[in-house]
């Protein structure tokens, strides 16, 4: 194991002259540099100054413990890696080394070879830890933490142009997109912009709440009114009069409850579960649902006249895996909270890990990424995450990834212009052009355009296939011969797979989205 700085520093702080000797003496030879101390006064000070590699510490010393020595390295030497050693192997000791950042912990006497398979793994991880970061130096300003929404990408920066649109504005607003996108900060977004910020916001789950108890939780009820109803009470619409309210997956609402929110709306009034007064509200709504209402509304499951109600102005979440290039950003945002809060000493990612993250297709979206974030910080050591620290899904994915190497063409769609690669999720790392058989997306190997001999395609190449369509294209006087061919391509994978988008995006090895993008562009009808 080499260090870029030389040869990696070992340092052994314990009081017992012998166990230093002995250290000393195994570790000895030309890989490392070996320094000793004989105390944890004294080990903090040459911590400080060396920033050794690798750390052995003894827990029981004279004056400074090993665990107090090792609170005080994870300040003054944050990328050491330090090794508790110990001759009482209770369960409180390997729960506080632990605790505390220790990169492990072993057992005296000492097994050598164990030994140095635990030196080895520390020194890799602290090669790691050592590494310029993917996502550090802290990308985002201050004010990025205040709102909680991230992204400096072109979708969502699409999104906060509506947000600011629709802000000052009484509209109503439909916000969709899948679940764990954000919808609610960007309901709560659209609320401290607009004219009602010093108002009430109240966010309604309408999936959370039984079918028996919702319209009492939305409009209230009179005392006496159901079993259980000892006494009056008031529901979100009056509570929230002047304000917000911001209903959550309203797909999930029956036609019956549907019925007096379009009555909130229209006429401004709501009336208390077996009450008789109708009471008048202020109230702005904000509604969101991971459901398509469009066919709920054709299929009789959701009120058409709430629906477009509701969907006055519709804001669109794209999923996380369509806005990748906002991922170093999503991370050090979740990071720096985590540290703000006091919930981590975690500082930052390593370029391996957060490229790791830039591999997986994230079903969860941001709320997953939330979830690994938090996980990866609680078992990492020292102040950064590094790749083993993620959850065996993200290194298999990584994995799979380096095992399948993607398929990369650099001429570009237009012939005059430029090739302009897609960047990498990485934004420190190396840079790559990813661009596919004409369509500008990745290609995995097993979707890539297969070779075709001169005999396979009805006895026609796959070079005179081409000849044929530049000569028509010539004669069209179509200039840009590599448009008017994928146009035609697109065409024909669409008839194959009778207009389904996802089947042809998966035949053509692009994304979903992609494709959209090209039957817009080339106006396609199908």
């Amino acid at each position: 194991m080499t260090s870029t700085l030389g040869k990696p520093k070992i340092l052994i702080i314990d009081d017992d002259s012998e166990i230093r000797y002995s250290l000393h003496r195994a570790l000895s030879d030309d890989r490392y540099e070996v320094l000793t101390a004989a105390s944890g006064e004294s080990g903090i000070e040459v911590a400080q100054e060396a920033q050794p590699n690798v750390v052995f510490l003894d827990n029981r010393m004279g004056g400074m413990t090993g665990l107090e020595t090792l609170q005080h390295l994870r300040t003054t030497s944050p990328y050491s890696m330090v090794i508790l050693m110990t001759a009482f192997g209770t369960t409180q000791t390997a729960i506080e080394a632990m605790k505390h950042g220790a990169f492990d912990y072993v057992l005296k006497p000492f097994d050598l070879n164990k030994l140095r398979a635990i030196l080895d793994k520390a020194l890799k991880a602290g090669e790691d830890s050592r590494e310029a970061s993917g996502a550090s130096g802290h990308l985002l300003k201050p004010e990025d933490y205040k709102e909680g929404i991230v992204g400096s990408g072109e979708k969502m920066q699409e999104v906060l142009k509506t947000v600011g649109q629709v802000s000052a504005s009484e509209v109503t607003v439909m916000i969709t997109g899948e679940s764990g996108t954000g919808k609610e900060l960007i309901a709560r977004c659209v609320h401290s912009h607009g004219n009602r910020s010093e108002k009430t916001f109240i966010p309604v789950n309408c999936a959370a709440i039984p079918e028996n108890l919702i319209e009492s939780e939305l409009f209230g009820h009179e005392k006496g009114s159901f079993t259980g109803a000892t006494e009056s009470k008031a529901g979100k619409f009056e509570l929230c009069n002047g304000g917000t309210i911001f209903l959550d997956e309203v797909g999930d609402m029956s036609l019956s409850t549907q019925t007096k929110i379009l009555r909130a709306i229209q006429e401004g009034e709501v009336q208390r579960v077996g009450g008789t007064k109708v009471k008048r509200v202020d109230v702005r709504v904000i509604a969101a649902t991971n459901k398509d209402l469009e066919s709920m509304v054709k299929e009789n499951d959701f009120r058409e006249d709430l629906y477009y109600r509701l969907n006055v102005v519709r804001i669109h979440l794209p999923p996380l895996r369509e806005r990748m290039e906002d991922l170093p950003e999503l991370v050090d945002y979740m990071i720096q909270r985590l540290e703000q809060e006091g919930k981590s000493q975690i500082a930052e990612i390593s370029r391996d890990a957060l490229k790791a993250l830039g591999k997986y297709d994230w079903p969860g979206n941001v709320r997953e990424l939330e979830n690994v974030i938090q996980s990866s910080a609680v078992v990492a050591q020292g102040r950064r995450i590094l790749l083993k620290d993620l959850p065996e899904k993200l290194e298999r994915a990584s994995s799979a990834s380096k095992q399948q190497p993607t398929v990369e063409v650099t001429k570009p769609l237009d012939p005059s212009s430029e090739p302009v690669p897609v960047p990498d999720v990485d934004p420190i790392g190396d840079r790559s052009p990813k661009t596919s058989f004409m369509l500008g997306d990745k290609v995995e190997p097993s979707e890539a355009v297969p070779e075709v001999s001169a005999h396979e395609a009805g006895g026609v190449s796959m070079e005179e296939t081409f000849d044929l369509a530049y000569a028509c294209t010539r004669e069209l006087n179509d200039k840009n011969l590599l448009q008017a061919v994928e146009k035609e391509v697109i065409q024909r994978c669409l008839k194959e797979t009778g207009g389904n988008q996802v089947k042809a995006s998966k035949l053509l090895g692009i994304t979903r989205a992609t494709l959209r993008k090209r039957i817009d562009s080339y106006a396609i009808r199908y």
